[in-house]
Protein backbone atom coordinates (compact mmCIF):
# COMPACT_ATOMS: atom_id res chain seq x y z
CA UNK A 1 0.00 0.00 0.00
CA UNK A 2 2.45 2.59 1.07
CA UNK A 3 4.82 1.98 -2.35
CA UNK A 4 1.10 2.45 -4.35
CA UNK A 5 0.72 5.93 -2.40
CA UNK A 6 4.27 6.54 -3.04
CA UNK A 7 4.03 6.48 -6.95
CA UNK A 8 0.86 8.32 -6.66
CA UNK A 9 1.88 11.57 -5.09
CA UNK A 10 4.72 12.19 -7.47
CA UNK A 11 2.86 11.59 -10.01
CA UNK A 12 0.17 14.48 -8.71
CA UNK A 13 3.25 16.57 -9.40
CA UNK A 14 2.82 16.20 -12.87
CA UNK A 15 -0.83 16.08 -12.97
CA UNK A 16 -1.39 19.42 -11.06
CA UNK A 17 -1.03 21.95 -13.87
CA UNK A 18 -4.56 22.05 -15.90
CA UNK A 19 -5.24 21.94 -19.77
CA UNK A 20 -2.73 21.05 -22.35
CA UNK A 21 -0.96 24.23 -22.32
CA UNK A 22 0.05 24.32 -18.45
CA UNK A 23 1.02 20.30 -18.72
CA UNK A 24 2.94 20.55 -21.99
CA UNK A 25 4.82 23.92 -20.08
CA UNK A 26 4.95 21.74 -16.70
CA UNK A 27 6.91 19.01 -18.75
CA UNK A 28 9.27 21.56 -20.64
CA UNK A 29 9.67 22.68 -17.17
CA UNK A 30 10.52 19.16 -15.38
CA UNK A 31 12.93 18.22 -18.51
CA UNK A 32 14.44 21.55 -18.15
CA UNK A 33 17.66 22.27 -15.79
CA UNK A 34 15.94 24.45 -13.64
CA UNK A 35 16.70 23.64 -9.97
CA UNK A 36 13.60 23.44 -7.39
CA UNK A 37 13.32 25.95 -5.05
CA UNK A 38 14.37 25.70 -1.63
CA UNK A 39 12.13 26.40 1.31
CA UNK A 40 13.49 27.91 4.97
CA UNK A 41 12.90 24.19 6.16
CA UNK A 42 15.25 22.38 3.35
CA UNK A 43 17.77 21.66 5.39
CA UNK A 44 15.80 20.93 8.55
CA UNK A 45 13.88 18.56 6.22
CA UNK A 46 17.55 16.59 5.21
CA UNK A 47 18.85 17.00 8.85
CA UNK A 48 15.25 15.01 10.18
CA UNK A 49 15.67 12.18 7.42
CA UNK A 50 12.92 13.62 4.98
CA UNK A 51 12.78 12.10 1.17
CA UNK A 52 12.83 15.27 -0.83
CA UNK A 53 11.02 15.38 -4.48
CA UNK A 54 10.09 17.75 -6.76
CA UNK A 55 6.71 19.22 -6.22
CA UNK A 56 5.34 22.05 -8.32
CA UNK A 57 8.70 23.53 -8.39
CA UNK A 58 10.25 23.38 -4.85
CA UNK A 59 11.58 20.48 -2.58
CA UNK A 60 9.34 18.65 -0.49
CA UNK A 61 9.76 15.84 1.58
CA UNK A 62 7.26 12.88 0.60
CA UNK A 63 8.13 11.36 3.75
CA UNK A 64 10.30 11.22 6.63
CA UNK A 65 12.55 8.04 7.78
CA UNK A 66 11.38 7.09 11.28
CA UNK A 67 7.76 6.83 9.69
CA UNK A 68 6.27 4.98 6.61
CA UNK A 69 3.66 7.12 4.75
CA UNK A 70 0.68 5.11 6.22
CA UNK A 71 2.21 5.38 9.60
CA UNK A 72 2.38 9.10 9.41
CA UNK A 73 -1.21 9.28 8.02
CA UNK A 74 -2.84 7.03 10.84
CA UNK A 75 -0.16 9.57 13.29
CA UNK A 76 -1.86 12.11 12.08
CA UNK A 77 -5.08 11.36 12.84
CA UNK A 78 -4.47 9.48 16.57
CA UNK A 79 -2.20 12.37 17.53
CA UNK A 80 -0.84 14.98 15.07
CA UNK A 81 2.18 16.26 12.27
CA UNK A 82 3.59 19.24 10.76
CA UNK A 83 3.61 19.53 7.04
CA UNK A 84 6.00 22.40 5.08
CA UNK A 85 3.42 24.16 2.95
CA UNK A 86 5.77 27.08 2.19
CA UNK A 87 5.29 26.44 -1.51
CA UNK A 88 1.55 27.68 -1.13
CA UNK A 89 1.09 31.34 -2.57
CA UNK A 90 0.82 33.88 0.50
CA UNK A 91 -0.76 37.65 -0.17
CA UNK A 92 -1.72 40.36 1.28
CA UNK A 93 -4.78 42.86 0.01
CA UNK A 94 -5.26 46.12 1.50
CA UNK A 95 -7.24 49.23 1.00
CA UNK A 96 -10.71 50.51 1.63
CA UNK A 97 -11.84 49.02 -1.93
CA UNK A 98 -10.05 45.55 -1.30
CA UNK A 99 -13.36 43.74 -0.63
CA UNK A 100 -15.62 44.99 -3.70
CA UNK A 101 -11.92 43.88 -5.63
CA UNK A 102 -11.39 40.37 -4.93
CA UNK A 103 -15.17 39.97 -4.80
CA UNK A 104 -14.74 40.50 -8.53
CA UNK A 105 -12.50 37.33 -8.97
CA UNK A 106 -14.01 34.82 -6.45
CA UNK A 107 -17.40 33.29 -5.36
CA UNK A 108 -16.94 34.00 -1.87
CA UNK A 109 -19.53 36.59 -0.02
CA UNK A 110 -16.53 38.48 1.89
CA UNK A 111 -18.90 41.40 2.61
CA UNK A 112 -20.79 38.90 4.95
CA UNK A 113 -17.41 37.56 6.54
CA UNK A 114 -17.13 39.09 10.05
CA UNK A 115 -13.51 40.83 10.68
CA UNK A 116 -11.41 37.71 11.49
CA UNK A 117 -12.76 35.33 9.99
CA UNK A 118 -12.65 33.66 6.12
CA UNK A 119 -13.42 30.84 3.45
CA UNK A 120 -12.55 28.52 1.12
CA UNK A 121 -13.25 29.90 -2.20
CA UNK A 122 -12.81 29.58 -6.01
CA UNK A 123 -11.72 31.72 -8.62
CA UNK A 124 -13.79 31.09 -12.08
CA UNK A 125 -13.00 31.91 -15.63
CA UNK A 126 -15.81 33.23 -17.86
CA UNK A 127 -17.05 30.05 -18.64
CA UNK A 128 -17.44 29.12 -14.86
CA UNK A 129 -14.55 26.93 -14.88
CA UNK A 130 -12.43 26.80 -11.57
CA UNK A 131 -9.02 28.65 -12.12
CA UNK A 132 -7.84 27.90 -8.43
CA UNK A 133 -9.10 27.00 -4.83
CA UNK A 134 -8.36 29.17 -2.16
CA UNK A 135 -8.69 30.27 1.56
CA UNK A 136 -9.73 33.85 2.09
CA UNK A 137 -9.28 35.74 5.30
CA UNK A 138 -10.81 39.03 5.97
CA UNK A 139 -8.45 40.45 8.52
CA UNK A 140 -10.18 43.77 8.69
CA UNK A 141 -12.67 46.11 6.76
CA UNK A 142 -9.52 46.86 4.31
CA UNK A 143 -7.34 44.27 4.61
CA UNK A 144 -7.44 40.32 3.28
CA UNK A 145 -4.70 37.57 3.81
CA UNK A 146 -5.22 35.13 0.78
CA UNK A 147 -4.03 31.22 0.74
CA UNK A 148 -3.45 29.58 -2.47
CA UNK A 149 -2.22 26.67 -4.66
CA UNK A 150 1.29 26.80 -5.83
CA UNK A 151 0.67 25.06 -9.06
CA UNK A 152 -1.15 27.66 -9.92
CA UNK A 153 0.39 30.86 -8.78
CA UNK A 154 1.51 32.01 -11.72
CA UNK A 155 -2.31 32.30 -12.88
CA UNK A 156 -3.23 33.73 -9.19
CA UNK A 157 -0.53 36.59 -9.36
CA UNK A 158 -2.18 37.68 -12.66
CA UNK A 159 -5.81 37.24 -11.83
CA UNK A 160 -5.41 39.08 -9.05
CA UNK A 161 -3.05 41.50 -10.43
CA UNK A 162 -4.94 42.62 -12.95
CA UNK A 163 -8.32 43.11 -10.54
CA UNK A 164 -6.19 45.18 -8.54
CA UNK A 165 -4.80 47.25 -12.10
CA UNK A 166 -8.38 47.43 -13.00
CA UNK A 167 -9.90 48.64 -9.79
CA UNK A 168 -7.19 51.36 -9.62
CA UNK A 169 -7.17 52.11 -12.78
CA UNK A 170 -10.71 53.36 -11.37
CA UNK A 171 -9.64 55.47 -9.09
CA UNK A 172 -10.24 52.57 -6.22
CA UNK A 173 -7.89 52.40 -3.24
CA UNK A 174 -6.43 48.89 -3.15
CA UNK A 175 -3.16 47.39 -3.27
CA UNK A 176 -1.47 43.33 -2.99
CA UNK A 177 1.77 42.46 -1.86
CA UNK A 178 2.98 38.45 -2.74
CA UNK A 179 4.99 36.67 -0.33
CA UNK A 180 7.96 35.38 -1.56
CA UNK A 181 8.50 32.03 0.73
CA UNK A 182 12.49 33.03 1.02
CA UNK A 183 10.42 36.01 3.56
CA UNK A 184 7.03 34.02 4.67
CA UNK A 185 6.75 30.46 5.55
CA UNK A 186 3.69 28.32 6.03
CA UNK A 187 3.36 25.45 8.65
CA UNK A 188 0.36 22.86 8.56
CA UNK A 189 -0.10 21.94 12.04
CA UNK A 190 -2.95 18.85 12.15
CA UNK A 191 -4.41 16.52 14.09
CA UNK A 192 -5.81 16.02 18.20
CA UNK A 193 -3.04 17.32 19.56
CA UNK A 194 -2.44 19.98 17.26
CA UNK A 195 -3.69 23.24 18.58
CA UNK A 196 -3.39 21.73 22.18
CA UNK A 197 0.56 21.34 21.80
CA UNK A 198 0.94 24.79 19.98
CA UNK A 199 -1.18 26.75 23.36
CA UNK A 200 2.04 26.18 24.72
CA UNK A 201 3.90 28.39 22.68
CA UNK A 202 1.76 31.44 22.30
CA UNK A 203 -0.25 33.59 24.61
CA UNK A 204 -3.84 33.55 23.08
CA UNK A 205 -6.29 31.53 23.89
CA UNK A 206 -6.73 29.31 20.87
CA UNK A 207 -9.94 27.63 22.12
CA UNK A 208 -11.82 30.58 21.07
CA UNK A 209 -10.18 30.57 17.61
CA UNK A 210 -12.80 28.51 15.60
CA UNK A 211 -12.11 26.68 12.02
CA UNK A 212 -11.61 29.35 9.47
CA UNK A 213 -10.93 31.94 12.23
CA UNK A 214 -7.60 33.92 11.67
CA UNK A 215 -5.65 35.71 14.39
CA UNK A 216 -1.96 37.10 14.66
CA UNK A 217 0.47 36.13 17.75
CA UNK A 218 4.16 35.52 18.85
CA UNK A 219 4.88 31.43 19.11
CA UNK A 220 7.50 30.63 20.77
CA UNK A 221 9.32 33.93 20.97
CA UNK A 222 8.46 35.11 17.76
CA UNK A 223 6.18 37.98 17.06
CA UNK A 224 4.08 38.68 14.21
CA UNK A 225 2.91 34.99 13.06
CA UNK A 226 -0.46 34.52 12.06
CA UNK A 227 -2.59 31.51 13.16
CA UNK A 228 -5.42 30.66 11.05
CA UNK A 229 -7.53 27.26 12.06
CA UNK A 230 -8.19 25.08 8.76
CA UNK A 231 -6.13 22.70 7.04
CA UNK A 232 -6.04 19.77 4.48
CA UNK A 233 -6.28 16.45 6.60
CA UNK A 234 -10.20 16.61 7.52
CA UNK A 235 -8.77 16.99 11.03
CA UNK A 236 -8.50 19.86 13.68
CA UNK A 237 -5.70 22.04 13.17
CA UNK A 238 -3.83 25.55 12.03
CA UNK A 239 -2.12 26.68 9.50
CA UNK A 240 0.97 28.98 10.95
CA UNK A 241 2.34 32.00 8.76
CA UNK A 242 5.86 32.50 10.21
CA UNK A 243 9.06 34.95 9.27
CA UNK A 244 11.19 32.44 7.34
CA UNK A 245 14.08 33.33 9.29
CA UNK A 246 12.52 31.81 12.43
CA UNK A 247 10.55 28.68 10.85
CA UNK A 248 13.12 25.95 12.06
CA UNK A 249 12.65 27.37 15.45
CA UNK A 250 9.34 27.28 15.18
CA UNK A 251 9.37 24.20 13.71
CA UNK A 252 11.90 22.74 16.12
CA UNK A 253 9.51 24.18 19.21
CA UNK A 254 6.70 22.42 17.76
CA UNK A 255 8.49 18.82 17.85
CA UNK A 256 9.71 19.39 21.57
CA UNK A 257 8.83 16.19 23.14
CA UNK A 258 8.40 18.21 26.32
CA UNK A 259 5.02 19.80 25.48
CA UNK A 260 3.89 17.39 22.87
CA UNK A 261 3.66 14.82 20.31
CA UNK A 262 4.04 15.92 17.01
CA UNK A 263 5.89 14.37 14.53
CA UNK A 264 7.16 15.75 10.77
CA UNK A 265 5.00 14.85 7.98
CA UNK A 266 5.08 14.76 4.39
CA UNK A 267 3.32 14.60 0.72
CA UNK A 268 2.41 10.86 0.99
CA UNK A 269 0.69 11.48 4.11
CA UNK A 270 -0.81 14.91 3.14
CA UNK A 271 -2.51 13.40 -0.42
CA UNK A 272 -4.27 9.45 1.12
CA UNK A 273 -5.74 12.18 3.82
CA UNK A 274 -6.87 14.44 1.90
CA UNK A 275 -8.07 12.11 -0.07
CA UNK A 276 -10.12 10.13 3.14
CA UNK A 277 -11.25 14.01 3.49
CA UNK A 278 -12.84 14.20 0.00
CA UNK A 279 -10.97 17.58 -0.82
CA UNK A 280 -10.24 18.07 -4.01
CA UNK A 281 -6.66 18.44 -5.66
CA UNK A 282 -6.00 21.41 -8.51
CA UNK A 283 -5.34 19.64 -11.39
CA UNK A 284 -6.80 16.24 -10.75
CA UNK A 285 -10.73 16.65 -9.41
CA UNK A 286 -11.32 20.45 -10.39
CA UNK A 287 -9.87 22.52 -13.38
CA UNK A 288 -10.78 25.51 -15.73
CA UNK A 289 -13.14 22.85 -17.45
CA UNK A 290 -15.09 22.32 -14.15
CA UNK A 291 -17.53 24.38 -12.71
CA UNK A 292 -18.22 24.52 -8.87
CA UNK A 293 -21.90 22.94 -9.91
CA UNK A 294 -20.36 19.99 -11.53
CA UNK A 295 -17.22 19.97 -8.74
CA UNK A 296 -20.42 19.24 -6.53
CA UNK A 297 -18.76 22.39 -4.88
CA UNK A 298 -21.66 24.91 -4.93
CA UNK A 299 -21.60 25.50 -1.46
CA UNK A 300 -18.32 27.61 -2.57
CA UNK A 301 -20.69 29.95 -4.36
CA UNK A 302 -22.49 32.57 -2.06
CA UNK A 303 -26.24 32.38 -1.89
CA UNK A 304 -26.11 36.21 -2.04
CA UNK A 305 -23.15 36.01 -4.70
CA UNK A 306 -25.31 33.90 -6.84
CA UNK A 307 -28.17 36.79 -6.85
CA UNK A 308 -26.02 39.48 -7.26
CA UNK A 309 -24.46 37.59 -10.50
CA UNK A 310 -21.21 39.44 -10.69
CA UNK A 311 -18.47 36.95 -10.68
CA UNK A 312 -16.87 35.29 -13.78
CA UNK A 313 -18.87 33.04 -15.29
CA UNK A 314 -22.25 33.41 -13.12
CA UNK A 315 -24.62 33.34 -15.90
CA UNK A 316 -23.28 29.66 -16.51
CA UNK A 317 -23.37 28.77 -12.79
CA UNK A 318 -26.33 30.31 -12.43
CA UNK A 319 -27.69 28.43 -15.26
CA UNK A 320 -26.89 24.97 -13.68
CA UNK A 321 -28.42 25.96 -10.23
CA UNK A 322 -31.40 26.32 -12.19
CA UNK A 323 -31.30 23.60 -15.46
CA UNK A 324 -29.02 20.95 -13.59
CA UNK A 325 -25.46 19.33 -15.16
CA UNK A 326 -24.45 15.87 -17.08
CA UNK A 327 -21.53 15.00 -14.53
CA UNK A 328 -20.90 15.30 -10.73
CA UNK A 329 -17.54 14.94 -8.55
CA UNK A 330 -18.60 11.71 -6.41
CA UNK A 331 -16.73 9.61 -4.28
CA UNK A 332 -16.34 5.73 -4.58
CA UNK A 333 -15.63 2.90 -2.32
CA UNK A 334 -13.64 -0.72 -4.34
CA UNK A 335 -14.43 -4.32 -3.21
CA UNK A 336 -11.77 -5.72 -1.19
CA UNK A 337 -8.84 -7.69 -3.88
CA UNK A 338 -9.82 -4.64 -6.08
CA UNK A 339 -6.65 -2.51 -6.97
CA UNK A 340 -6.17 1.11 -6.58
CA UNK A 341 -8.02 3.29 -9.11
CA UNK A 342 -6.12 6.62 -10.31
CA UNK A 343 -6.69 9.13 -12.52
CA UNK A 344 -7.82 8.66 -15.70
CA UNK A 345 -9.42 5.36 -14.53
CA UNK A 346 -12.50 4.74 -16.76
CA UNK A 347 -16.03 4.61 -15.31
CA UNK A 348 -18.39 1.86 -16.37
CA UNK A 349 -22.23 0.84 -15.79
CA UNK A 350 -23.85 -2.29 -15.56
CA UNK A 351 -24.31 -2.36 -19.26
CA UNK A 352 -20.19 -1.46 -19.90
CA UNK A 353 -20.75 1.87 -21.24
CA UNK A 354 -18.66 4.55 -19.89
CA UNK A 355 -20.10 6.77 -17.64
CA UNK A 356 -16.99 8.50 -16.18
CA UNK A 357 -13.79 8.92 -14.72
CA UNK A 358 -11.67 8.31 -11.70
CA UNK A 359 -10.03 11.67 -11.29
CA UNK A 360 -7.97 10.92 -7.17
CA UNK A 361 -7.70 7.82 -5.38
CA UNK A 362 -5.98 5.72 -3.03
CA UNK A 363 -5.77 3.32 -0.36
CA UNK A 364 -6.95 4.46 2.54
CA UNK A 365 -5.21 3.14 5.80
CA UNK A 366 -8.21 4.06 7.81
CA UNK A 367 -10.82 1.96 6.40
CA UNK A 368 -8.18 -0.64 5.05
CA UNK A 369 -10.32 -0.50 1.46
CA UNK A 370 -9.10 1.43 -1.89
CA UNK A 371 -11.09 4.59 -1.79
CA UNK A 372 -11.39 7.33 -4.96
CA UNK A 373 -13.27 10.37 -6.77
CA UNK A 374 -14.20 11.09 -10.01
CA UNK A 375 -17.09 12.69 -12.69
CA UNK A 376 -20.04 10.57 -13.60
CA UNK A 377 -22.85 10.98 -15.39
CA UNK A 378 -25.91 12.54 -13.69
CA UNK A 379 -28.44 10.18 -13.60
CA UNK A 380 -25.51 7.73 -11.57
CA UNK A 381 -24.21 9.97 -8.83
CA UNK A 382 -27.06 8.31 -6.32
CA UNK A 383 -25.33 6.85 -3.01
CA UNK A 384 -24.93 3.27 -3.47
CA UNK A 385 -25.04 3.22 -6.99
CA UNK A 386 -23.20 -0.17 -8.62
CA UNK A 387 -20.41 0.63 -11.40
CA UNK A 388 -17.14 -0.76 -12.25
CA UNK A 389 -13.78 0.25 -12.64
CA UNK A 390 -11.13 -0.65 -15.44
CA UNK A 391 -8.47 -0.93 -13.91
CA UNK A 392 -5.19 -2.31 -16.41
CA UNK A 393 -7.86 -3.47 -18.94
CA UNK A 394 -9.99 -5.32 -15.98
CA UNK A 395 -12.91 -4.78 -14.24
CA UNK A 396 -13.75 -4.11 -11.02
CA UNK A 397 -16.77 -3.47 -8.66
CA UNK A 398 -17.33 -0.58 -6.92
CA UNK A 399 -20.16 1.91 -5.69
CA UNK A 400 -21.22 5.48 -5.29
CA UNK A 401 -19.96 6.85 -1.70
CA UNK A 402 -20.77 8.88 0.17
CA UNK A 403 -17.74 11.56 0.90
CA UNK A 404 -15.49 12.03 3.24
CA UNK A 405 -14.89 8.93 3.54
CA UNK A 406 -13.67 9.48 7.29
CA UNK A 407 -15.41 11.61 9.55
CA UNK A 408 -13.90 14.90 9.60
CA UNK A 409 -13.10 16.71 13.09
CA UNK A 410 -13.22 20.53 12.22
CA UNK A 411 -13.22 22.81 15.18
CA UNK A 412 -16.58 24.64 14.82
CA UNK A 413 -18.56 27.39 16.68
CA UNK A 414 -20.65 26.32 18.91
CA UNK A 415 -24.05 26.92 17.59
Amino acid sequence: MQSSILRHVVRSAYSRASGPANRIALIRHLSSDKTPSRTALYEFHQKHGGKLVDFAGYWLPVQYNDQSIIKSHLYTREYGSIFDVSHMLQTYLKGKDVISCFESICTADIKGLRNGTGTLTVFTNSSGGILDDLIVNRVADDVLYVVSNASRKDVDMANISNAVSSFKSNGKDVSVQFLSSDDQSLLAVQGPNAVKTLQKLCSKDLSKLFFMNTTTDTIAGVEGCRITRCGYTGEDGVEISIPSAQAEHIATALLDPTIGNLKMAGLGARDSLRVEAGLCLYGNDIDETTTPVEANLLWLVAKPRRVENNFPGSDKINSQIKNGVTRRRVGFKMDSGAPPARQHVEIYNNEQQKVGEITSGCPSPCLQQNIAMGYIREEYKKLGTEITLKVRDKHYHSAVAKMPFVATHYYQAPK
